[in-house]
């Protein structure tokens, strides 16, 4: 692991990370289905989870720190920018958490700390 560093985050998450959501659930479920998760989002109370239990959960892999968007979110983090929570939603029927926006901040954080918690809105 890195060297550690201070996270900062967001109360909120974007107003654009909401239609990056819609736009990635639109992948898996028709656009109304879609559209009613993003909305459940939207009234989610924001929550926290560390990060590695997110990845378990996840099932995804972790993405090098040679991806762009991943280097991109470490630069913020030793910054010090506030980032973004998480937007996941929870796959009842795969007993799987989908990570409809933040999967690269994810990475990101995770190469510094496993345990960091982070903050997320989860439906």
């Amino acid at each position: 692991m890195a060297q550690a560093v201070d996270i900062k985050w967001l109360s909120e998450p974007e107003d654009h990370d909401y239609p990056a959501a819609e736009s990635y659930l639109c992948l898996l479920y028709d656009e109304a289905i879609a559209k009613q998760h993003v909305a459940k989002l939207r009234h989610a109370p924001v929550s926290a989870f560390k990060a590695k239990d997110i990845f378990r959960a996840s099932g995804l892999s972790l993405l090098g720190i040679s991806n762009t968007h991943v280097e991109k979110d470490q630069h913020k983090i030793r910054a010090g920018h506030a980032l973004s929570p998480l937007l996941l939603l929870r796959d009842a029927a795969h007993g799987k958490v989908i990570i409809a926006d933040g999967y690269h901040r994810l990475c990101a954080i995770y190469s510094y700390d496993e345990d960091a918690v982070i903050p997320c809105k989860i439906a």
